[in-house]
């Protein structure tokens, strides 16, 4: 078997059947799987599950508190910024550009660490892009860990459910997992203590890291507008938070063929470029299935790409040494030979 073939935990009710068709679990296999993943009691290698969950709930309350204390108009156009654009647009910059793809390079480890810190932290590096890379390798087949055909809730719990890493791989192959993963600057756990925790980060460290990242962003906000600010852009991460789990359900058309001729040119798998997350965070997701390693999925120049935007800035600053841009390759190879051809008919 090839090493992503195994790379993550298989869930209870498998990814494939016996003839290889995918596995559709019940709403209430779903729904097992989850909770018997994020229970610590039975197996302390459920951590990270747990403690990514964890953090979305403590969220809550701040989205409570914005609702019912300290609402206006202002408040409401400050989080609908911050979570449909800025928190959007970091996802697609950090966890998906960099994290997975190494579409760019940072020129030191400070402009890493401010990057990856710009915002809430809510999504552990590890559970995205070991399961992304598998994602874009079996895209809408069995073992795509998000596979829209198995329906909203397959792909709403499956950073639970299917995306994190198998708790059982060899030494070798948790080599590889570091060689994945090593370029984040998230700090590994050595092989015995993933034998112990079951997952690539340390438990410490993430901890500590989520304590800094809190709490200098609720101080930078409380002294910018308060606790009224501070509860408010705390209250759209976890909103952001809930609402990303949502993407690649509809981000593959829910399962069906949704591709539009002259919008959609990868055919490969049922991506498709959708108007609202490529305006407000850049992904484009049927041109980044086509170039995944390309730190530019707007290619066209209707296609608004705000990540692209922060990472030719840094570029130009010096903080990034270095980015692959596909825009050229993408009209060469796939937008002038369409339009030639619609022209000859």
């Amino acid at each position: 078997m090839a090493f992503f073939d195994y790379v993550l935990q298989v869930p209870s009710y498998g990814w494939k059947d016996e003839k290889g068709d995918l596995v559709k679990p019940s709403t209430g296999q779903i729904l097992r799987e989850f909770f018997s993943r994020l229970n610590v009691v039975k197996d302390r290698r459920n951590w990270l599950s747990f403690f990514s969950w964890a953090r979305v709930l403590l969220l809550m309350p701040f989205f409570f508190l914005f609702v019912f204390k300290f609402f206006s108009l202002w408040m409401l156009a400050a989080a609908f910024l911050y979570s449909m654009i800025i928190m959007g647009t970091h996802g697609t910059i950090w966890h998906h550009r960099y994290c997975t793809h190494g579409a760019y390079k940072f020129r030191n480890s400070f402009w890493r660490f401010f990057t990856k810190n710009l915002t809430v932290s809510v999504v552990p590096e590890e559970i995205y892009a070991i399961s992304h890379h598998v994602h874009h390798l079996k895209s809408d087949q069995p073992g795509d860990p998000y596979n829209a055909s198995a329906g909203f809730l397959y792909c709403f719990l499956a950073d639970v459910n299917h995306q994190p890493i198998a708790k059982d791989l060899s030494e070798a192959d948790y080599q590889r997992v570091t060689k994945l993963m090593e370029h984040t600057g998230v700090k590994g756990n050595t092989y015995q203590q993933y034998l112990k925790w079951g997952s690539y980060v340390n438990p410490g460290d993430a901890v500590i890291n989520w304590i800094f990242n809190w709490s200098f962003w609720y101080l930078a906000f409380y002294l910018m507008g308060g606790h009224a600010l501070a509860c408010t852009l705390f209250g759209a991460a976890g909103f952001w938070a809930i609402g990303v789990r949502t993407f690649n359900y509809e981000g593959h058309g829910k399962g069906e063929d949704k591709q539009r001729p002259g919008v959609d040119y990868n055919n490969k798998d049922r991506s498709i470029n959708q108007l609202w997350p490529g305006l407000v965070a850049g992904e484009w997701h049927n041109n980044h299935h086509l170039f995944p390693q390309s730190a530019r999925s707007g290619f066209q120049p209707h296609q608004v790409d705000l990540a692209f935007y922060y990472i030719k800035l840094m570029r130009k600053l010096g903080a990034v040494s270095s980015y692959n841009d596909s825009k050229q390759v993408f009209y060469d190879r796939y937008y002038k030979p369409v339009k030639k051809e619609e022209q000859v008919h």
